[in-house]
């Protein structure tokens, strides 16, 4: 069996600089997804940039904690403080949140992508891995279901999970964040030579650190994993090790060939 690598970009539309990062990731080094928070301010001049990268997959990062919700605020009160404003706490939502407004919210975020992309996102994925809680997983599903999407599979379980709603999934994933960089250039190196068989999404945050990110508890480390995963190293080690880079698309056409 062969082995396939989604490289996939958290926080599409966080920053221009995370915008603008992860879109050099793409075109030099091996970033060949990602996923845009489309509640936040310049979605579309992120789209705008994104235009100049027809190959790379974009997905939604759906999100309940960070801004304001794209439904009115008394619409989804379980989600939001008194400002209106989701609570970035990642836990919470999956303990007060009322389903129908995490599975309303998800969809209204999912319907302003298509608004301002026009089109369908390759994919769905959530801030902070919120759909890891049963509660917004259940929701983020149907959402997913509606639209016969993919999700990012957390574990393995949640992937068979996925896919026993029809939808396709990764078998796994690797990544996380952290004081440092979580990518380095000897860590994807040697991640190449380790590779299980059948598809696995490797998540990163890589972008250039501008004076906006402060909103971001990840913020120097963007450009420490931009340059490891632009290393020309990591590449020529994926072609070694035989593992073919390949986006969400490819994976959704992978599933529909089969059927």
């Amino acid at each position: 069996m062969a082995r396939y690598l989604i490289v996939n970009a958290d926080d599409f539309n966080l920053t221009e600089g995370v915008t603008r990062g992860i879109l050099a990731g793409h075109r030099r080094g091996i970033i060949t997804s990602t996923t845009v928070m489309v509640n936040l301010p310049g979605l579309e001049r992120t789209r705008d940039l994104a235009r100049e990268a027809p190959g790379l997959d974009i997905g939604l990062h759906v999100n309940f904690t960070l801004g304001p919700p794209i439904l009115p605020a008394s619409a989804v009160a379980s989600l939001v403080d008194p400002s209106g404003h989701f609570v970035r706490d990642r836990e919470r939502v999956g303990d007060v949140g009322a389903l129908s407004e995490i599975r309303d919210e998800a969809a209204a975020q999912a319907k302003r992508f298509e608004e301002v992309f026009g089109r369908r996102a390759t994919h769905l994925d959530t801030h902070y891995h919120t759909h890891r809680l049963p509660r917004v997983f259940e929701a983020v599903l149907e959402v997913a279901e509606g639209l016969r999407l993919p999700v990012r599979a957390v574990t393995p379980e949640m992937a068979l999970q996925i896919r026993g709603r029809g939808l396709p999934a990764p078998d796994r994933m690797v990544g996380d964040v952290g004081a440092e960089a979580y990518w380095t250039a000897q860590n994807l190196v040697a991640l190449a030579g380790t590779l299980e068989e059948g598809v696995t999404e490797l998540m990163c945050h890589p972008g250039y650190a501008d004076d906006t990110l402060s909103v971001s508890s990840y913020c120097a480390q963007r450009d420490g994993e931009l340059q490891a995963l632009c290393d020309p190293r990591v590449k020529a080690a994926l072609g070694a090790a035989v593992v073919a880079l390949i986006g969400y698309r490819d994976l959704a056409a992978g599933l529909e060939r089969r059927r």
